[in-house]
């Protein structure tokens, strides 16, 4: 299998990687727990559309504590905000990491 899209980020432009990284670990004390913190990443990306951040951040939150139907509702809950086809983008791609991990 192929690097994923992440790999290529940091290899092929390392200083806005590690800019980028930086942005993240600025943010890992907002007062919510990992769990949350990754249940709601998974949410806004699933209401996106965003399949392949969804699986990159399914094994995360699973390692945080959350439980499959957790993380099923985080992305269920976009149905309200952005329609269906989130749902169907991600659903699928997100199980399959969740029993992959």
């Amino acid at each position: 299998m192929g690097k994923n899209s992440y790999q290529t980020f940091m290899e092929e432009a390392p200083e806005a990687a590690a800019a980028f990284n930086g942005l993240i670990g600025s943010l890992q004390n907002t007062g919510l727990d990992p769990k949350t913190m990754q249940l709601i990443y998974i949410g806004i990306k699933a209401s996106q559309g965003g399949a392949a951040a969804v699986a990159a951040h399914v094994p995360m939150a699973k390692r945080a504590g959350a439980t499959w139907d957790e993380i099923k509702s985080a992305i269920l809950l976009t149905l309200t905000v952005s329609g269906v086809s989130g749902v169907l983008a991600c659903l699928a791609p997100a199980l399959e990491a969740y029993n992959a991990d």
